[in-house]
């Protein structure tokens, strides 16, 4: 089960790594925006990857990248699958990173607490 674990871990790196190289070499949809990957988690049974990413821009423009690449999840993953040789590729779901979302909130509230004299 440990083995498991990690090559879940491993996979989850790569497959975060070679995202982040076709997002910079340019992916072919321009509504991707300034997305970056900020973590890939894979079930145990390899069956699913969670892609969390971070995009900057407006709300709005994060809907966009999100949309862009949920709609770009087929081809992402037929591209991956390519290089990374595994039997059953897993399905790739995009996602927000709430943990950076929320750690940015926070440094917010921190700021404008320090400019009150609050803090």
């Amino acid at each position: 089960m440990k083995n498991s674990g990690l090559r879940t871990v491993r996979l989850g790196a790569l497959i975060q790594k070679e995202i982040s190289l076709l997002l910079q070499s340019g992916l072919k949809n321009p509504d991707v925006g300034l997305a970056s990957i900020s973590r890939v988690d894979v079930t145990s049974d390899l069956s699913y990857a969670t892609v969390k990413i971070s995009v900057i821009g407006s709300r709005q423009e994060q809907m966009k990248s999100l949309k862009a690449l949920q709609q770009s999840a087929g081809f992402i993953r037929s591209h991956l699958s390519k290089l990374i040789k595994i039997h059953k590729f897993p399905e790739l779901r995009f996602v927000f990173d709430e943990n950076l979302q929320h750690a940015a909130r926070i440094n917010e509230i921190l700021h404008e607490l320090k400019e009150k004299g609050e803090l």
